[in-house]
Formats: C-alpha cells, structure tokens, sequence
C-alpha cells in the first residue's frame, strides 16, 4: 500500500499510518469531504517519495513501524518539506506533547471518534472546519 493516491482532486495530504485499517478508515473520511490523500505505511517510504515536498497537510501516526513519528517529520524538515504537520497518537506522555510542541506539530488523539483530525487538517490546509 506503498504511496496510494486517492482520485479526488483538492488539497493533497500525506498520511503517514502503519495501521491498513486506520489508513482506509482516514483516507474515506477524507476523500468523503473532497481531500485527495498520499498514504504511505512507514517513514522510509514515505522519506523516499517526493510526494511530501507538494503535501498541503501533513498527517503522521506516532508509532510507526520504523521509526517514531516525530523523527520522521524532522527527516522531512530537513529535506526542506515544510507543510503544516498534525501528529496522531494513542495516550501522549508530557516528553511526546512536548516535543511535538516545540516541531509546530499539534497532536490529535487516537482513538478518532470525533471530527477532531478532519478539522485539524482543515485548519492546517485554511479551510473552514466543519461543524462537530
């Protein structure tokens, strides 16, 4: 599931997701209200595509399988990919919202039972968010 691309035409986000299931129930909700979505399963395959240079929005599980979230937006950083970025994650610790803080990087939690991260990424893209 390497770098899927929905068909929809709108601002682009790259989720960052290990979890399939988690991945498709994202890339429908997204893709419901009109966002086009790159997903990639790790940080090394997501660092090994250009797609993230042209992402409006970045979306980033913490736990990846190769790597923390966090370590995978500062590799993106480097490379010069400055989309807004949002971090999902289950349960933060202070060190996690602390560092997350300090990437510009505001964290939504798992699990997803609101529009919390849709209208956090609607927020990152300048869109309006939509009612809760």
């Amino acid at each position: 599931m390497t770098g899927t691309t929905s068909p929809l035409a709108g601002p682009a986000v790259v989720l960052v997701e290990g979890d399939p299931a988690v991945t498709h129930a994202i890339e429908f909700a997204f893709g419901l209200e009109g966002l086009e979505v790159s997903s990639y399963p790790s940080g090394a395959d997501t660092l090994a595509s250009e797609r993230p240079r042209a992402a409006g929005c970045l979306v980033v599980d913490y736990k990846l399988p190769d790597m923390d979230g966090l370590e995978l937006l500062e590799q993106l950083r480097a490379k010069g990919v400055s989309a807004p970025a949002i971090l999902i994650a289950t349960n933060p610790r202070a060190v996690m919202r602390q560092r997350a803080l300090a990437a510009g990087a505001p964290i939504v939690e798992m699990p997803l039972l609101n529009d919390g991260l849709l209208d956090t990424v609607k927020q990152a893209l300048g869109a309006q968010p939509g009612p809760c």
